[in-house]
């Protein structure tokens, strides 16, 4: 697929916990015409829909294959805990690994953190989902780390969460096939990015080009109905003439015949 492809659709996937209905909002505004199809996926699936060609571009969790996908980080998340109401750290505005050592620490398949050494204490068994990790933490059985939008996301009026320090973090990046870098997919890293309709940097849309378009031809037209060409200012009767009676021009009416005295 080269540049100048385009579909008749822009197929983006998502992963849980990032929210791009901004972004989608922009790009309704932008290209009316492109419709937009937003796919949920976990972390892996979303990668391997890019890979399949499934979707033209994903907001996905890093790190992914750089060898076959480009990316743009977007932004880095903060790292919380899950706990229960009346956990002994609700205390604190905000707590460190070493204050979860007596904990079991959930650590489930889906997880997105890069841990080096998994804090606390294990569980028996992994959850299968970060879902089913929080009804555990809900149960009293242990705590769970992730990202502050997953914690969000799967919000309980019974859990709170704090922030938690010398954790690693999940950082959100745009990414799409290596080879498959096509218009739509600037349009939408335009819109990421912040780049207005009209930047130098990204392509100007079909609706901004007819908007132009609309516009200098009304001036054109205003121009004919005024008496004037099209492409400059009308030749007035002070445009380089002689000023009667003086024998000067507008620039220097004192110029002439000079006057005799008496």
């Amino acid at each position: 697929m080269t540049g100048q492809e385009v579909s008749p659709s822009f197929r983006l996937v998502y992963v849980p916990g990032v929210m791009p209905d901004k972004w989608v909002r922009i790009w309704n505004e932008r290209l009316p015409d492109v419709p937009l199809a937003l796919t949920q996926a976990p972390p892996g699936a979303a990668e391997e829909r890019l890979l399949s060609r499934d979707a033209d571009a994903g907001l996905v969790r890093l790190p992914v294959d750089r060898t076959v996908l480009s990316a743009i980080p977007l932004y880095t998340e903060q790292t919380v805990v899950v706990v229960p109401r009346d956990h002994l750290v609700t205390a604190a505005d905000e707590v460190s690994v070493d204050d979860l050592a007596d904990d079991i620490v959930l650590h489930p398949l889906d997880d997105v953190l890069a841990w080096e050494a998994l804090p606390g204490r294990p569980a028996l068994e992994r959850p299968a989902t970060t879902a089913d990790a929080v009804e555990l933490v809900a149960a009293g059985i242990g705590v769970l780390v992730v990202p502050l939008s997953l914690a969000r996301l799967h919000h309980r009026k019974d859990l709170t969460h704090r922030p938690l320090t010398d954790a690693p973090a999940s950082s959100v990046a745009l990414a799409w096939p290596e080879d498959a870098h096509t218009d739509r997919v600037e349009d939408f890293i335009g819109i990421v990015r912040g780049r207005t309709v009209n930047s130098t940097r990204g392509r100007k849309q079909p609706a901004a080009q007819e908007k132009d378009r609309r516009t200098g031809q009304d001036r054109a037209d205003r121009q004919r109905r005024a008496g004037a060409p099209a492409g400059g200012s009308r030749r007035g009767s002070t445009g380089g003439s002689r000023r009667k009676g003086t024998g000067g021009t507008t620039k220097d009416p004192r110029r002439g015949k000079p006057r005799r005295r008496s």
